[in-house]
């Protein structure tokens, strides 16, 4: 299938996934959740810090990201508090364990505005300092990439431990980089959202474009870079550009996302590379598939057929 294929798909694939039969069998029945926990290691702390112990046994180190995304209340703000708390303090319990968290600010309050926001975070950034854990904040759609800058530039400033995701995909991207406070860390991914056309690259080569060209930027500029993509080609492109500088893999790694390439994250981990794995968990982990089956269509033809024949 050709990436121009696959791109007019992806909306196709987002309505058969929110389909009520095909997320009712997705996330009530045995078999369905069986598939996805491919995909996703589970909806507690415990089964994530199980797959980080796993991880770590192959010398791959992890990133906890417990889903969720735009509460509706307070007390929901302040329960995505709690359970950043709570993995923060299982990682300091593990403490041979390089582990980090990856936090989406609309599931701390965003919506409600910065500063309910912060109230929220800096709880979370006061307990990452206290062991030193590493806070990556996620990216969200395109509406909400303003408020995530300036509050991660705050958060940056009291805790320089906290890191950034920017989407490659996203036009304003290499603009955006001039805002970044300097020496922060950055995550770079190609982008998931279902975005309008005018904010994103819509041709794969011109995504591709920007994350090679971004990427370059922000190693120019010394900022510490998460390589977030299973691309062959950008993967080459990136140890390229890493193995050319002699301190350059002391602040570049690898990231991938669980239960996708396991079989490249073992062979960049056994050839010596810095390789850290994403690990999703939590209740609400069905938007969270629904973007990783629309990112390939094999990713949704793996599911349903699996679906299918378990179900027999």
């Amino acid at each position: 299938m050709t990436d121009l294929s696959a791109r007019l798909l992806r909306p196709a694939i987002l309505r058969v996934a929110g389909h009520p039969w095909f997320r009712h069998m997705a996330t009530r029945t045995a078999p369905g959740r069986a598939v996805a926990s491919r995909f996703v290691a589970g909806e507690t702390l415990s089964e994530a810090m199980a797959a980080a112990r796993d991880l770590d046994r192959g010398r791959v180190t992890s990133m906890l990201d417990h889903l969720g995304e735009n509460v509706t209340s307070p007390d929901q703000a302040l329960q995505a508090r709690q359970a950043y708390l709570a993995a923060l303090a299982a990682i300091a319990d593990a403490d041979t364990l390089d582990c980090a968290i990856s936090v989406k600010l609309t599931q701390v309050g965003l919506d409600d505005g910065l500063e309910a926001c912060m109230a929220n975070l800096g709880p979370v950034l006061e307990a990452a300092a206290t062991t030193g854990t590493r806070v990556e904040i996620d990216m969200e759609s395109h509406g909400y990439v303003d408020r995530t800058l300036e509050a991660a530039t705050t958060a940056y400033a009291t805790y320089p431990r906290v890191g950034l995701a920017l989407q490659a995909y996203l036009r304003r991207t290499s603009g955006d980089i001039d805002r970044l406070p300097a020496g922060m860390r950055v995550r770079l991914v190609k982008g998931s959202y279902l975005e309008p056309p005018e904010v994103v690259f819509a041709d794969k080569a011109d995504v591709d474009r920007s994350y090679a060209r971004v990427f370059t930027t922000l190693l120019a500029r010394g900022h510490p870079i998460d390589a977030a993509t299973h691309d062959p080609a950008l993967i080459e492109g990136v140890r390229r550009r890493v193995d050319a500088l002699e301190d350059g893999w002391s602040r570049v790694e690898f990231q991938m996302l669980y239960g996708v390439r396991r079989d490249l994250q073992a062979a960049l981990a056994r050839r010596g590379y810095p390789v850290r794995v994403y690990i999703p968990y939590g209740t609400e982990w069905y938007p969270y598939l629904t973007r990783r089956l629309a990112e390939r269509p094999a990713n949704l033809w793996f599911f349903a057929s699996n679906l299918v024949r378990s179900a027999r």
